[in-house]
């Protein structure tokens, strides 16, 4: 039961990604190339929406759907240094397949095939992680 209801909040997540036109190529190469508001204005308010989110979460000592508590840890501001070189890594991906994680199912799912090939980089690029995290600063 629980597989459905991943399944439909994913389709559903997909349509509104899809419906935004965040999945577009030409909107992200335009957010790139600082051509247009759009993209900008989507992740804004997500950035937003996140930060309230995350403070309501906080405050109210919400507990996920199983009942155990959400814990957020601070960040540490020492690591900016790392999420700087992360941030970018993750834009350069990005610019360069036109895509980011979340879109590429909803791109696969919209018949561009094509994008097996960077979600295959993707994964290739966390099992790596995976196998390296214990000898990788964090």
């Amino acid at each position: 039961m629980n597989a459905i209801k991943y399944i439909l909040l994913g389709t559903g997540f997909g349509f509104v990604l899809t419906k935004a036109e965040v999945i577009s190529w030409f909107r992200i190469q335009e957010m790139f190339r600082f051509q247009d508001f759009h993209m900008f204005g989507i992740i804004g308010v997500a950035i937003v929406v996140g930060i309230i989110s995350v403070q309501i979460i906080k405050r109210f000592e919400l507990k996920a759907a199983d009942g155990e508590k959400i814990n957020i840890p601070d960040k540490d501001p020492t690591q900016v240094k790392r999420y700087m070189i992360g941030g970018l890594l993750f834009g350069f991906g990005w610019a360069l397949t036109g895509a980011c994680p979340g879109p590429l199912f909803a791109l696969i799912g919209s018949g561009l095939f094509i994008i097996i090939v960077p979600l295959i980089a993707a994964l290739a690029g966390t099992w790596v992680y995976g196998l390296l995290q214990q000898k990788l600063p964090h």
